[in-house]
């Protein structure tokens, strides 16, 4: 048994998921969006282009956006792994971010900040990006997330005071998503971070973008803040694509961190419609389990 290649091909095509066909919540939200739209207005007209898009880029195999996102990866590491070390699991994960570059395919989308020269294989210096977590058990779970430029760009950190509390964090959140208009390709997905510090903000805001539509945290007071940012957002009016409409974000998630005394970062990272993300587990034997639809490992 090859585990390497085995871990190499799953991430190909978790890649290709990601990229050629919309997670079944995210479409069922645009649906329902496209439902809550006035009949022939532009807003309806826009949701229509955008399911018939993605049906569409299901249907041929072919990435439902030209920006297939830079990569990044959520690993969940089991304690108890002997079969594969961190390092050649790295390996694979480079190399499959290369070989799927060709063969999804995807955008070249690693340029060096310096001299502006694009790697043509989507990887470079620190990319792909992956983030490590330690979890029990001896399987490996894998979350394939190519993050799309236009929508990171509207992402924001603010360091607030601790005084302005929840309605200065509501505030940020609302007063990004105004700034940012029709910027991120909407309706968007919102990821929201609160404490730890700067970088915890925003790193524990991007990880929420993985969440079920409809989801709710578990605990009742981010549910709550969760809600009322989702219908707030909404009311805006910016609509899909930003031409208006009642449709402007599918949901919002928060987490949070401990913070410091002195200080209360926000993290919002937005997510344009195309919630690109898939996830599988491997298991010791080479078992590959993928938690949405598959058409299979080449």
């Amino acid at each position: 048994m090859d585990i390497k290649k085995i871990i190499i091909n799953t991430v190909i095509e978790l890649l290709r998921l990601s990229s050629c066909e919309l997670p079944e919540d995210v479409a069922n939200a645009l649906k329902k969006g496209l439902k809550n739209e006035i009949k022939g207005s532009i807003a309806k007209a826009q949701l229509a282009a955008t399911i018939d898009n993605f049906e569409q880029a299901e249907k041929f195999c072919l990435p439902m956006c030209q920006d297939t996102g830079i990569h990044i990866y959520y690993v969940e590491f089991g304690e108890d792994v002997k079969w594969i070390k961190g390092t050649e699991l790295k390996k694979a994960l480079l190399l499959a971010s290369k070989k799927a570059t060709t063969v999804v395919p995807m955008r070249p989308n690693a340029v060096n900040p310096f001299t502006n020269i694009n790697s043509n294989d989507n990887s470079g210096r620190n990319i792909p990006f992956i983030n490590w977590e330690i979890v029990k058990g001896d399987k490996i779970k894998i979350t394939a997330f190519p993050k799309g430029g236009g929508s990171e760009n509207m992402s924001s950190l603010g360091m607030l005071k601790p005084g302005e509390g929840l309605i200065g964090v509501k505030k940020f959140v609302i007063d990004t998503v105004i700034k940012a208009g029709g910027q991120p390709c909407p309706p968007v997905i919102i990821g929201v971070g609160i404490g730890g510090g700067a970088d915890i903000a925003l790193k524990i805001a991007k990880k929420q973008l993985q969440r079920t539509i409809g989801d709710r945290h578990l605990e009742k007071d981010a549910a709550k803040l969760e809600t009322e940012l989702v219908k707030a957002i909404n009311m805006t009016g910016i609509g899909p694509q930003g031409l208006g409409g009642k449709t402007t974000c599918l949901d919002v998630f928060v987490e949070y961190a401990y913070r410091h005394p002195a200080s209360l970062p926000v993290g919002v990272s937005i997510q344009c419609w195309a919630g690109r993300h898939a996830s599988a587990v491997i298991d010791s034997k080479g078992n590959v389990k993928f938690l949405r639809k598959s058409k299979g490992v080449k």
